[in-house]
C-alpha cells in the first residue's frame, strides 16, 4: 500500500498520510480547515515489514484502507522529572 504524506502547516510536527496522492477530499471539513494548507513531504510504501518513527504502520495503513487519510499528531511531552535536592528542601 502507498501513502501520501503531508505536512501542516499551520499546526507544527502534524502530518496526515493519504491512500490517494493529493485526495484532499477524504480529510473531514473541520480538520482540513484547521491544519490546512499542506506540504507533500513524502511517498512512502507501506508493507507489513515497514516501521515508522512515531506511529505504528499497521494502524495507518488500517486508517488509510478505512478513512483514506491517517492523522499524525506531535509527540507528547514528556513530564518534567522532580529530582531531589540534596539539602533536602522542597521548592
Amino acid at each position: 500500500m502507498q501513502a501520501y504524506v503531508y505536512k501542516s502547516q499551520r499546526k507544527q510536527d502534524t502530518y496526515i498520510y493519504l491512500a490517494k496522492r493529493d485526495d484532499f477530499e477524504a480529510i473531514p471539513a473541520t480538520l482540513d480547515a484547521t491544519l490546512s494548507p499542506f506540504v507533500f513531504v513524502l511517498e512512502v510504501a507501506l508493507t507489513p515489514e515497514r516501521r515508522l518513527a512515531q506511529v505504528d504502520a499497521a494502524l495507518v495503513r488500517a486508517n488509510l484502507a478505512t478513512h483514506g487519510f491517517h492523522l499524525q499528531l506531535p509527540p507528547q511531552p514528556l513530564a518534567p522529572v522532580k529530582v531531589p535536592r540534596i539539602d533536602g528542601r522542597d521548592d
